[in-house]
């Protein structure tokens, strides 16, 4: 019995390891949970990955505003605390302002950094991703190999920054050093009934991999500055009986 106990113990103690050897830290005791209910239950110990490089697979415009949009309702609660972040790219697709409505209170603690080559993009991620004061950085490139990938990841495992790489069209999809792969993709959304205009913001979130996690898809929607499951309202439809003939 207790060779059995200590073979548990062993074998326990060698997934921990495993788990700092590949930059997963256990959470700390203050680190709150991140508001994405189900999809958060995916990553290790069910808590988002702080400190951590994530990428996004953006296959069309439409992708890469519904990846924009999820993004900065992530950095409503990574920017809580007067945080500041920096959004990098070498072009001008975000409208700044609409950052707001997915809960970040200062929009003008996101500085916009615009950069001439896209692989500089990457050397002004890698910078401020060292700057532990940074609550996150978020880079929109093409191209993203696992060299690339492995730079960033060892710059946050010491500064703990969290660090979004949106990739736009990519080619090929190459493995990478990155904590999550994800592909966001917008839902329409559901009016409210007897209000104008549309709905909340829906997206079909899916891991497509997680570092010693459980890759799944999800539909969530973003109602008063939180995450929430789609629920959808089913409807009983009603069958009228035929008219019976009398005579």
């Amino acid at each position: 019995m207790a060779a059995k106990e200590d073979k548990r113990e062993v074998i326990s103690r060698l997934k921990k390891n495993i788990l700092l050897w590949q930059g997963c830290r256990p959470p700390e005791a203050q680190q709150e949970k991140i508001g994405l209910g189900a999809v958060e239950q995916a990553f290790p110990n069910g808590v988002f990955p702080i400190g951590s490089i994530h990428e996004f697979i953006c296959m069309s415009r439409e992708d890469a505003a519904a990846s924009s949009g999820f993004i900065s309702g992530l950095l409503s609660a990574l920017m809580r605390h007067d945080g500041v972040c920096l959004w990098v790219s070498t072009s001008k697709m975000l409208f700044p302002p609409s950052v707001h409505s997915f809960g970040v209170e200062q929009p003008d603690h996101i500085l916009f950094v615009r950069m001439n080559r896209e692989d500089d993009v990457l050397w002004a991620m890698e910078e401020a991703l060292k700057c532990s004061g940074i609550a996150a950085v978020i880079a929109e490139v093409h191209k993203f190999d696992f060299v690339q990938s492995r730079r960033l990841q060892l710059a946050v495992e010491k500064s703990r920054v969290t660090g979004f790489v949106l990739r736009h069209h990519p080619r090929t999809i190459d493995a990478t050093a990155c904590a999550a792969r994800w592909r966001i993709r917008p839902l329409a959304s559901n009016p409210e009934e007897g209000m104008p205009g549309v709905g909340f913001p829906r997206w079909e979130v899916e891991l497509i991999k997680v570092r010693n996690g459980n890759p799944g898809k999800w539909q969530v929607e973003w109602v008063s500055g939180e995450f929430v499951p789609v629920v959808e309202q089913v409807h009983t439809p009603v069958f009228r009986q035929p008219d019976r003939k009398i005579g």
